[in-house]
């Protein structure tokens, strides 16, 4: 089947399910045939550091998949009347906790002073050290009960580390849930069925909204959001479920959305709308168990909060599933093949 003609089934309707096994039966290199790299762009980067390879899922706009076949069983087992929430801000909440609002992290140059670390899951783990200098900022802030995250990057070696439940030691060292290290540079996935900071065994930087990005007016990158209850199973580019539930209405981890084509974005403030923006082309990669569409980001005193409720105008409806495992490449890998995303493009 050529290119053109697998196009106008997905134009048509067609489910990744039946899909899949054309593009792999597809001749080498025709995918390519008469289309451009143009959706494509750079990579995000924080601390100087290019936060993964362009052509990692993270990274790869969404916008044209076809729909997952559970598309609305997942919606409606996440909430198709709950709305999105902006899991970051400004300030501190509650008041005067000094709990950050949102994910925070850290940079650290390349000779800072490593420290150990022990897990309660060493088995999934990457044993470090760990270059997490004195006072590094945690989530919910030092006295937080939640998941206390931290994130490092070493932004010499672009290298990034996070840890789940992070509890530092009166001698230097630190207690944690669990551990992983990512090359940034990388597209290597952790290994089959580990967890990392996070329950998909994902890094959580990548889909971090940074108020960086919105002040720049873009947000090229895929968001991480969680959901009350998923699956016990996990799709690429997921390693690691978080869940007793085997219902096939549950999502799995590492389950993508975007929010639909035809949404109108135009009544709401500028910063919201780049967030709205990347919602459609780059959509949400499902990565931990919590709320209700909570998209994560990192706290920064320019958020507007009044602004980010703006966000409450959208709904779960507003939502469609994709297959994103359509771009898989190699199952250990994050890199997206790209002429199966130009193909959808055509």
């Amino acid at each position: 089947m050529r290119a053109p003609a697998l196009a106008r089934m997905i134009r048509r309707g067609a489910t990744v399910a039946g899909l899949i096994p054309l593009i792999v039966a597809l001749p080498s290199g025709e995918a390519s045939q008469g289309v451009g790299t143009d959706s494509v762009q750079a990579a995000p980067s924080a601390a100087g550091c290019q936060i993964l390879p362009e052509d990692d899922i993270w990274n790869v706009p969404v916008d044209t998949l076809p729909l997952d076949p559970r598309s609305s069983s997942y919606i409606n087992t996440i909430g198709a009347g709950e709305y999105v929430h902006a899991d970051f801000g400004s300030g501190e909440w509650p008041p005067g906790s000094g709990a950050p609002i949102g994910i925070p992290f850290t940079d650290v140059p390349g000779d800072q002073t490593k420290v150990p670390v022990s897990f309660a899951y060493a088995s999934e783990s990457d044993p470090g050290p760990y270059p997490i200098p004195p006072g590094a900022p945690i989530e919910g802030g030092p006295a937080g009960t939640g998941d206390r995250h931290v994130l490092v990057i070493d932004r010499d070696n672009c290298v990034l580390y996070e840890l789940f439940d992070a509890w530092p030691q009166p001698d230097g060292s630190w207690t944690a849930g669990s551990g992983a290290i990512f090359d940034l540079g990388s597209s290597d996935l952790r290994p089959d069925g580990w967890t990392s900071a996070d329950a998909a065994g994902l890094p959580i930087l990548p889909g971090l909204v940074r108020y960086e990005e919105v002040a720049a007016g873009e947000i090229n990158h895929a968001v991480r959001v969680t959901a009350p209850q998923t699956r016990r199973a996990y799709v690429w580019p997921g390693r690691h479920f978080a869940s007793a539930l085997t219902g096939p209405q549950y999502p799995p981890m590492g389950q993508r959305f975007r929010l639909k084509r035809g949404f109108n974005t135009s009544g709401f403030s500028a910063e919201v709308q780049v967030i709205l923006a990347a919602l459609k082309k780059y959509g949400m990669i499902l990565a931990d168990n919590g709320s209700s569409w909570f998209i994560s980001g990192a706290p920064h005193a320019s958020w507007d909060n009044s602004v980010l409720h703006e966000l409450h105008q959208v709904f779960g409806s507003d939502f469609e599933a994709v297959a994103g495992e359509a771009l898989m490449l190699t199952p250990d890998s994050g890199r997206a093949m790209l002429d199966r995303l130009l193909l959808f493009n055509s």
